[in-house]
Formats: C-alpha cells, structure tokens, sequence
C-alpha cells in the first residue's frame, strides 16, 4: 500500500432508489494503491451504491468523498474511471478510436505503442484495434473497456464485474494488468461475484448483505477467523449468519 491517504470515502452512507433504502450506514474507506473488493449477492445494492459513488444517483444520507472532495465535485470526477458490468463500447467506432476518444475525455493521450502494449497484455488481437467494434465478441469489448480504462491514469478505477465474458487466460491476464496499475499507485474498487479472484487480487473486501457490511478487511483475515480455506467458503458462511 502507497499511502494512508484516502481515494474514497464513505460515512453512514444510505442509497437507494425512488425513496427507498437498499443499503444503509455504509461506513469504509478506500486507500492509495490498494485493490479494494466490495462483494454481495444480486440485489444487495452494490451496483446502486457504485451508481451513488459516481454521482449517478443523489445520497439519500451520509457523505462521500472522492480524493477528500464530495463526489458531485467535477475536479474530484476527474480522478475517476468507470467501466460497467454491462459495457459494450460505441459500435461504430474503431477500437483504437475508441480508446482515444476515451483518453481525450480525461484530456489524456497515449502513444500506439502503449496501446498496443495493454492489448498484448490483456491479449487483444493487435489487429482488432483497426475494426469497428461492432465485429467485437462481448470478450473483446471488454478488454477493449478495461484498456482504456486503465491507460485513463485515473487515480481511481471502479470497474464492476470486468472479469464477466472472459476465459480464463484472459482472467489470468487482466488480474496481470490490475497488478501493475496497482504497483504504479493507482486504486482499484472493484466488484466481482468471481471471488477466488477477489482472493487473490484484493488488499481489502468489504461483504455486502442485507444492506449492511458485514465484513470489512482482507481476504486472508476473513478466512482465519472463519476457519475456511477459500474466500468463497469464507463468504457464504457470512452472509448465511
């Protein structure tokens, strides 16, 4: 870990939607350099609470903070790299136009020689940069997101189920690629049901259930003092309390 300094921050949170609470007195904090999992069951609220981070959604209480500014702050959204579960990129674009487009939003620009780097170490064909995405696999879109995501040098990265429609050498790779940003001080948050990934990737998780965190720590700690040997044992023996 970089630093003690916070890249996000989240006191007594509550979101939900059209009044209603889904998750409430969420309390954490994320550092510099660390990858951070957040983890839970379909329709616990994590994708509204990340929805909430972004500023996609209004707090219903509590206070977020992005780089120590509140996340509706435009500065402390510049910080910021989303790449959602369900991405395809824009389908009339070129990949490499794609991944430039991106950048310039962040008012950032990289050389084709970078570029081309991240696809060979997410192992995407270096010749689907030059093809309109819409000749993509979902496989394909996905790395497509996750390098320009990256390549963003945002300080922090949320990226929600990045690891879906990928086989497992493109697994293997993008938690290479995840591993490197991290080592070059960037954060991740990231959400995942693929938890041995989780497992292996996170410095901290925090378990998502009934609204409530009920864990916050490393993956390690959980599976000691649960006596498990997975952190998917770990997990359903959390939430089943």
């Amino acid at each position: 870990m970089k630093s003690a300094m916070h890249q996000l921050s989240l006191h007594d949170v509550s979101v939900g939607y059209d009044g209603k609470s889904v998750a409430s007195k969420i309390s954490f904090d994320v550092h510099q350099g660390e990858i951070f999992g957040f983890i839970g069951l379909n329709g616990e609220g994590k994708t509204t609470l990340i929805k909430t981070i972004l500023g996609l959604r209004e707090v219903l209480s509590g206070n977020i903070s992005v780089l120590g500014q509140p996340v509706y702050d435009l500065e402390a959204k510049k910080n910021v790299a989303y790449l959602p579960e369900k991405f395809m990129p824009s389908w009339f674009m070129k990949g490499e136009e794609f991944i430039k487009f991106s950048l310039s939003l962040y008012g950032k620009s990289v050389s084709d020689e970078d570029i081309k780097s991240m696809a060979q170490l997410l192992s995407l064909d270096e010749a689907s940069l030059s093809k309109r995405v819409q000749t993509y696999s979902k496989g394909m879109g996905q790395k497509l997101g996750l390098i320009a995501t990256i390549l963003t040098g945002a300080s922090l990265l949320i990226l929600d189920e990045p690891m879906s429609g990928l086989d497992p050498l493109a697994r293997a790779r993008v938690k290479k690629a995840l591993q490197d940003t991290k080592d070059k001080g960037q954060t991740v948050f990231l959400s995942s049901h693929i938890l041995s990934d989780l497992d292996e990737l996170c410095d901290r998780i925090a378990i998502l259930d009934s609204g409530k965190i009920k864990y916050l720590g490393s993956p390690k700690e959980l599976k000691e003092k649960l006596n498990e040997t997975s952190l998917e044992k770990a997990f359903l023996t959390v939430i089943e309390r």
